[in-house]
């Protein structure tokens, strides 16, 4: 097969294409680098500052586009997989959806169908958007409103997505949540993959013994601290810290690439990452891959769905329970006599469920159904 990725979100599409290469496949990726990630990528489309960073991004996608055909399977990073307004993504859409077999989207970001579900009062206990019946934090925040130029809640966002999910001939999530949204709209053609993890590319630390002090880690984006909960986990665990300075200590990474990234995790033990969430998501899961523990998402609902009853070993934060991040933290330290099978229980987890070589397996097969079929996009919209 030949398959085209197109756009990338946290490595995820370069990490794929990698396995789909080794399976004897080939890929290419053509992607902004994950932005500050600066991930690799075959077809460079990186947007630079202003005006003239905006013309030389749209010459750039124009001199990528014949590169861009005859491709068996073109897989996009979510409805706005390039930096341009949905109009013009539109038209790139149509020009892939030409000149190409089929087009599947990955559901890896926020979109009208999960934005929707956020909304909807039954999918969700609590999400990005709303805890129980109430906004959430994200909301009422300056970084909410200073997103809002595209803000899928807007009717024009509504009619690309619709436009969109006409137009493609199958999702492929990446987490329960975007998983539990398409399915209502989609039915079968929605599959759950995972996240891929290069684990064969990523050693584990071994934790021979407990610890004698607790060392947290966590990552912060600036622009996106309120919608990921990681200003709520960054304060429980600098009031932890703080309680207990003899037992435990953190160390904090912004905005720094991902070769960086990866190994500031590695003399950790514990990783803080997403608040409102029902997975773990590829943060977690690419600390888990070295051994750390995940303090995360990780609902019933998540597990259930991928059919795991024995290792659940990531430490589930609820938001919607005052004083949860704390308890669950004091509970790590008062238990660091764990970490050592808890670590190895990560990394198995993570193995089991989340291997490249297993996830890219997923999409070839789901790729393969679709082919198969030779069913054009039956015309849905939501």
């Amino acid at each position: 097969m030949k398959v085209l990725f197109v756009g990338d979100a946290s490595n995820m599409h370069n990490c794929l294409a990698d396995s789909v290469r080794r399976l004897g496949h080939e890929a290419v990726v053509a992607s902004n680098g994950s932005t500050w990630m600066d991930t690799r990528r075959d077809i460079n489309l990186l947007r630079r500052p202003g005006t003239l960073g905006a013309v030389r991004y749209v010459l750039d996608i124009m001199r990528a586009l014949p590169s861009m055909r005859g491709f068996d399977v073109v897989q996009l990073a979510g409805q706005i997989f390039l930096d341009l307004k949905p109009a013009k993504v539109r038209w790139v859409l149509d020009y892939l959806k030409r000149h190409n077999g089929h087009v599947v989207l990955s559901a890896l970001a926020t979109d009208r169908v999960y934005y929707d579900a956020c909304h909807d009062g039954h999918t969700f206990r609590y999400s990005d958007y709303r805890l129980g019946d109430q906004p959430s934090p994200y909301v009422n925040s300056p970084e909410y409103q200073a997103q809002q130029q595209d803000n899928w809640g807007k009717p024009f966002m509504k009619q690309y997505s619709d436009y969109v999910i006409d137009h493609i001939d199958g999702v492929v999530a990446c987490l329960w949540e975007y998983y539990a949204a398409y399915r209502p709209v989609l039915g079968d053609r929605v599959i759950h993959a995972g996240i891929p993890i290069n684990t064969s590319e990523i050693a584990m630390r071994e934790l021979a013994e407990p610890p004698r002090k607790v060392k947290f880690f966590i990552g912060i984006q600036p622009d996106r601290t309120v919608i990921k909960g990681t200003d709520r986990m960054h304060e429980a665990l600098k009031k932890v810290c703080a309680q207990r300075p003899d037992e435990c200590e953190m160390a904090v990474a912004t905005r720094v690439p991902y070769s960086e990234y990866i190994g500031m995790m590695r003399s950790s033990h514990v990783l803080l990452d997403q608040l409102y969430s029902y997975t773990p998501a590829t943060n977690a899961l690419l600390a888990m891959a070295q051994g750390l523990v995940a303090v995360s998402g990780a609902e019933p609902e998540y597990y259930e769905l991928i059919g795991e009853t024995e290792n659940q070993p990531v430490i589930n934060v609820n938001p919607l329970v005052d004083g949860d991040i704390e308890a669950k933290l004091n509970w790590i330290i008062d238990n660091k006599h764990l970490l050592p099978l808890m670590s190895r229980s990560s990394r198995e987890f993570v193995e089991k469920h989340n291997a490249a070589a297993v996830v890219a397996q997923r999409y070839l097969d789901f790729w393969q159904q679709i082919i198969a079929s030779k069913v054009p996009s039956k015309g849905l919209s939501l």
